[in-house]
């Protein structure tokens, strides 16, 4: 491991020094405030024990401040932290939590949670082994149990704590008479034919980045940890279930065997790199391609099944922040994968907070291009904290003014009053969905240069596999509000969190034709709506001017443009969008598997 910088302190001459060289200046010292550089990012890494986290908030050009400091651009934490510190933090901070995540990442949260999606959805969560929670579930185990003696057959199984961690407390069993019927446990069936590498049973700790929950945004990196046992592995029988160095693959279990081995190559030792692992599978004729696919699936359905309850705590802690706003929270998680010998990946366990600890090279390397392009992904800018100071003071003083863009509608109005207000009501949603859909083109556009050796696995760019999680997600909605929350679930349900900027602008021009009859006046024919006709657009399109540069527009090519207004013409009759104006509210959406047809909103 590359030895860490140490700090060199620099030893002036003394003050008896000053005094004889100088002695007209005054004894008396200019007490000098250190002030932050303009234009600098902050760090608060006071909740971290781990050095490797400060290097690369230095390697990022952060500056770190005091532990008290709670106004910091960026605050890492190793333990979750209370949803009242994320309620209080401001627009443009950053810490390194989600509220709600503890019900992936809590092992008997976890078995509950994808018990549920199981019931509903069994063909899409077989990536889990069968699971009891105790005290809960004793007397179905102890059923399943008996059922096993009548058909002759004998399975293992493991045996956790309900909340450990690091390996404590972890047992295999066969028999099931002597578990304590009223401790909090999670038995797990044993997967007891594992892929096998040099004859060690190993896990993959597979690290994924989250920087939104609304909307969902997940990460996967390209690399990470094999952890082997440090005994040869044969199948359980009752002689070696309790030799948990063969059994386990824990690093804080093994590293306590006298056969770990540390090798700072990266194809020899008890800990590997996922990039040497995916170059030994296509040495041997095995699809590296299937096995990031179905990593990436695990992940995602995994995170759906989290995403509700996340989203749920998150708007709790964060209430007066509207939809699609950036997101003050995000989160690096460990994922633990087994694979089977047919190189099936099981689910073993999620940690919130993965060890950044680096005890080898090897994890030294890993782990801190996990930090350092997650930190790069965020795009923590100088220019945020100014901007929200501005934004919340421009909002100040709307409230003190009264200043809004609709007038209350009066009791008494007439249909015509009743009609432009829905319409100008609409106007108004319609012109925020597209500036929230345009802040998404612009952050697409900033993860896709930095990414690093991250890859977007959701929203993924294949549309079918899109619509099958989709489906998923709705389907763990339905299952986490049971009917309740209605306003949440009509928000969920938009229509307009699904369309795109050009949909938007159609929507926008026909909310304007209608405005036209309504006011008398004779609509003239339209063109192509151009993306850059609102005023939001204008520095999304600096933005994009300025980073294709291998791209140009020619403007006075009239064939062209009279070529793009017949196309959008023909569309313009190909589709036709209308808005039913009388209608008052687009409350009632049905959904069906692929579409969400609004009453309010048809599109023929």
């Amino acid at each position: 491991m590359p030895s860490l910088p140490q700090e060199r302190v620099i030893q002036g001459p003394s003050a008896l020094d000053l005094n004889t060289e100088l002695p007209f200046q005054s004894t008396l010292k200019r007490r000098v405030r250190k002030k932050k550089k303009k234009g600098t990012i902050t760090a608060n890494v006071a909740g971290t024990k781990f050095e490797i986290v400060r290097l690369v908030i230095d390697e990022m050009g952060f500056m770190k401040t005091s532990d008290e400091d709670e106004t910091s651009n960026l605050i890492w934490c190793d333990a979750a932290v209370q949803q009242e510190k994320i309620a209080e933090l401001q627009n443009y901070q950053r810490i390194n939590h989600f509220p709600g995540m503890g019900e992936i990442c809590r092992k008997d949260f976890l078995a509950r949670n994808m018990t549920k999606m199981i019931k509903c959805r069994p063909l899409d969560y077989t990536f889990i082994p069968r699971t009891w929670i105790f005290p809960a579930e004793y007397t179905q185990f102890q059923n399943y149990m008996k059922e096993l003696k009548k058909k002759r057959k004998q399975k293992t199984f493991i045996v956790k704590p309900a909340n450990g961690a690091m390996g404590h407390g972890i047992s295999l069993i066969r028999n099931g008479d002597k578990l304590p019927s009223q401790d909090h446990l999670i038995v797990q069936e044993y997967i007891d034919k594992p892929f096998l590498m040099e004859g060690y049973k190993f896990d993959l700790r597979i690290y994924i980045l989250v920087t939104s929950c609304d909307p969902l945004k997940i990460f996967l990196y390209h690399d990470g940890l094999v952890r082997m046992g440090t005994e040869k592995y044969i199948p359980p029988n009752e002689s070696n279930l309790t030799q948990l160095y063969m059994h386990l693959t824990n690093y804080s279990v093994n590293k306590h065997n006298e056969r770990f081995e540390r090798d700072e190559t990266e194809n020899k030792g008890s800990k590997r790199s996922i990039k040497w692992f995916t170059e030994f599978l296509q040495a041997n004729q095995h699809d590296v391609a299937k096995f990031w696919s179905d990593i990436s699936e695990l992940v995602v359905k995994t995170l759906i099944v989290a995403e509700p309850h996340v989203l749920h705590a998150y708007r709790m802690c964060r209430p007066g922040q509207p939809p699609g706003s950036e997101s003050v929270c995000f989160e690096v998680l460990g994922f633990d994968i087994l694979l089977d010998r047919k190189l099936k990946p099981w689910l073993l366990e999620i940690n919130r907070a993965p060890s950044f600890g680096t005890d080898q090279k090897i994890d030294y390397d890993v782990k801190r291009g996990v930090l350092l392009n997650a930190l790069k992904l965020l795009n923590i800018r100088t220019s945020d904290k100014r901007k929200n100071l501005a934004k919340q003071k421009a909002e100040a003083q709307r409230r003190l003014y009264g200043q809004n863009s609709i007038k209350r509608l009066l009791p008494g109005s007439s249909d015509w009053e009743q009609q432009r207000h829905q319409l100008e009501r609409r106007k108004e949603e319609l012109k925020e969905r597209l500036v929230q859909v345009r802040k998404q083109v612009s952050k697409e556009q900033h993860e896709n240069r930095h990414m690093g050796n991250y890859r977007r696995i959701y929203p993924p760019d294949d549309k079918t596999l899109l619509e099958k999680y989709e489906n998923l997600l709705a389907a763990a909605f339905q299952t986490f509000l049971s009917g309740r929350a209605a306003s949440f679930q009509r928000e969920l349900n938009n229509p307009l969190k699904r369309m795109k900027e050009e949909e938007i602008l159609d929507l926008l021009e026909q909310c304007e034709i209608d405005d036209e009859k309504l006011m008398g006046k004779t609509s003239m024919p339209r063109g192509p709506k151009p993306l850059c006709s609102m005023p939001e657009s204008t520095e999304v399109m600096r933005r994009q001017k300025y980073y294709s540069s291998d791209s140009s527009y020619d403007s006075s090519d009239s064939s062209s443009e009279s070529d793009e207004n017949e196309e959008y013409q023909s569309k313009r009759r190909e589709k036709q969008v209308t808005y039913n104006l009388k209608q008052s509210n687009h409350c009632k959406i049905f959904q069906t598997p692929s579409k969400l047809i609004s009453s309010n909103l048809v599109i023929i």
